[in-house]
């Protein structure tokens, strides 16, 4: 049985087998001849806690799946308040970013310029105290630019490498469409990779790792289209949208005197995000709900109005993302409506309609809402027993 001790901010209890990561107050002790019961407040890592029940048996420690989903959701909380004190509204848009950071992907952002793309990846990259650069994606960006270079050095007479800023953990690639190709692929390949390799030597890159590329969707001349096989390595694609009036209001005022972006302070670590992340992907999630989401990735191969439908790695962002999804909403099970949500900005991007589609002004998030229409929604009658 556990032995209590004075934790500073009342008695605790060490749980053996955690690397004193973990330590308890509890609310209500039940000691059984066998077995140590508690109703607890768990202090896990830098402050971030989770109610939860702990059952004790044979130096063993056994806890609820759903108190550690319990944790995921008071992170994404934590992370949710610090961007709102400086990005206003945009709650849907700041869930979406916490679902690929926790799936370790990358967000396409297409959205005219000036409304706050950059502050959001800030404020993202200062809450998770990460490193962040941006880089203006131009015409004569060569790769090196992004990844590195070897250069040499005339005191040692040897050669060393310089990274790029490729090599922070949060990046921002500004109109990555106006680069060229080459370029394009060089920051693709350490999406894809998690490594840049610099004459001939391999160099990983930081964790968490994070891509915000930005694309304006009305000036498109003298740009570089990505292909559609590019386009398909993105996590998710989203759009952040004009404020409302109230919006527009509360964003001059917070404004008016200084930019709280500077002042904005990190609330967890980089060390917390991959540790969520993993957590996310012990989420359960029923048969019937991976049956829906299946039959909605085969569904947009079979429909008359898309040339190509999803591929595999769509079907498996899907189901990644739900169950990042339903962590930060404070569930350990996956129900048909996080599929709905993120249906959109996971599936639209990997889609491709036919050209008399396209010619009748249809797109591609009409075609995906077209497929959740379509599709049957498996009813349970009681989701939280399954």
């Amino acid at each position: 049985m556990p032995q209590p001790f004075d934790a500073g901010r009342g008695m605790g209890y060490n749980l053996p087998g955690d690397e004193a990561r973990w330590w308890v107050r509890p609310a209500n002790v039940v000691q059984a001849t066998d077995s140590f019961y508690l109703q607890v407040e768990a202090f896990y890592f830098q402050g971030i806690y989770a109610k939860m029940d702990v059952v004790i048996t044979n130096n063993t420690v056994e806890r609820s799946m759903r108190s550690e989903i319990g944790v995921v959701n008071q992170f994404a909380q934590a992370i949710r308040e610090n961007i709102a004190r400086v990005i206003v509204g945009k709650e849907a848009v700041v869930d979406l970013l916490l679902v690929a950071l926790l799936c370790e992907g990358h967000v396409l952002i297409e959205d005219v310029p000036g409304i706050g793309k950059t502050t959001l990846a800030k404020a993202l990259a200062r809450s998770l105290n990460c490193s962040f650069r941006r880089i203006q994606f131009t015409p004569d960006l060569l790769p090196s630019d992004i990844t590195g270079v070897n250069v040499f050095n005339q005191k040692t007479g040897e050669f060393e490498f310089r990274p790029g800023p490729v090599m922070a953990q949060i990046v921002l690639a500004d109109e990555i469409n106006r680069a060229g190709p080459r370029t394009q692929s060089a920051l693709l390949e350490a999406m894809q990779e998690r490594q840049v390799t610099a004459d001939g030597v391999t160099h990983p890159l930081p964790r968490p790792f994070l891509v915000l590329a930005t694309q304006n969707p009305v000036e498109l001349e003298g740009t570089f289209p990505l292909p559609e096989a590019q386009i398909d390595r993105f996590l998710l694609r989203v759009g952040l949208g004009y404020p409302d009036a109230a919006e527009e209001r509360a964003i001059l005022h917070r404004f008016r005197e200084e930019d709280p972006l500077e002042t904005l302070q990190p609330v967890v670590s980089a060390d917390e995000v991959l540790a969520m992340g993993a957590r996310c992907r012990q989420v359960f999630v029923h048969e019937a709900v991976e049956g829906y989401i299946v039959d909605l990735v085969r569904a947009s191969r079979t429909s008359p109005e898309v040339r190509l439908g999803v591929s595999p790695r769509g079907t498996l962002a899907l189901y990644r993302t739900s169950q990042a999804l339903a962590a930060i909403r404070g569930r350990d099970y996956v129900i048909p409506d996080d599929v709905k949500v993120l249906a959109v900005p996971v599936l639209a991007h990997r889609l491709i309609p036919t050209t008399q589609t396209r010619i009748k002004g249809g797109s591609r998030e009409g075609l995906v809402a077209a497929l959740l229409e379509q599709v049957p929604v498996p009813v349970e009658e009681n989701w939280d027993a399954q």
